[in-house]
């Protein structure tokens, strides 16, 4: 895959052994280098991913996915990356659509390009995809452009991005702030559509506690911005 930039495929992780090796192997085909972040898993997780020589970043105990995106981020900005992919480690993003994302990204100058799972009405389970159509509405409005998948963890995302914006989301909420932040500085964000790969892999996501950090954010938001 020929860029125009230098990337890293940031990959946090928790209790993910049985989608991690097979990640990581997937990603290597496309020359790419990859960070993940082990977020205090008591499984596998972390020595699968060195075994398929990715570099790999351990938190002692769990924090949260939101911390565990920012560890990453600070270790791609302390190597010089000019940007991160950053992808769930259960096997829901399909590696083949990395370039995708990148190409997009380099081709309109885009600050994030965010993948968008909601146009083809794959198999994301009902009340999932309910949740995140209301937010991703939500999150539109108050940008004020159309963000068709504002939860969507596979994302193209520029050096230049991660240096205007500061990051305090410990956990889901993290990829909100990130677009909220970027958007209220004026960076390009777009959408290209992917595909979805739903597994019978358990659900770190809290509905009501992950929906309630969310309001909380999009809140003191407009707060600010006012």
């Amino acid at each position: 895959m020929k860029q125009n930039g230098r990337y890293c495929v940031v990959i946090p992780a928790f209790e993910s052994e049985k989608t991690s090796g097979d990640l990581v192997a997937q990603i290597k085909r496309h020359e790419l280098d990859i960070v993940v972040v082990d977020d205090g898993s008591r499984d596998q997780t972390a020595s699968i991913a060195a075994q398929q020589k990715a570099l790999v970043i351990s938190h002692l105990h769990n924090q949260g996915k939101g911390q565990a995106l920012r560890t990453g981020f600070e270790h791609a900005l302390r190597s010089r990356y000019d940007g991160v992919v950053t992808m769930d480690s259960d096997g829901q993003h399909d590696p083949a659509e990395i370039p995708q994302l990148i190409r997009a990204g380099e081709v309109q100058h885009a600050g994030i390009v965010l993948g968008n799972r909601m146009h083809n009405g794959g198999p994301m389970p009902p009340m999932r995809r309910w949740a995140n159509a209301l937010m991703s509405d939500i999150v539109s409005a108050v940008v004020r452009q159309r963000i068709p998948d504002s939860q969507c963890g596979f994302r193209f995302i520029r050096k230049k991005v991660l240096q205007d914006v500061s990051l305090q989301g410990k956990r889901f909420e993290i990829e909100t702030e990130l677009l909220l932040q970027a958007a209220g500085r004026r960076w390009k964000i777009i959408s290209i559509p992917v595909r979805s790969i739903y597994q019978e892999h358990p659900s770190h996501i809290r509905p009501l506690r992950d929906m309630i950090r969310f309001l909380g954010l999009i809140l003191r938001y407009v707060c600010w911005r006012r």
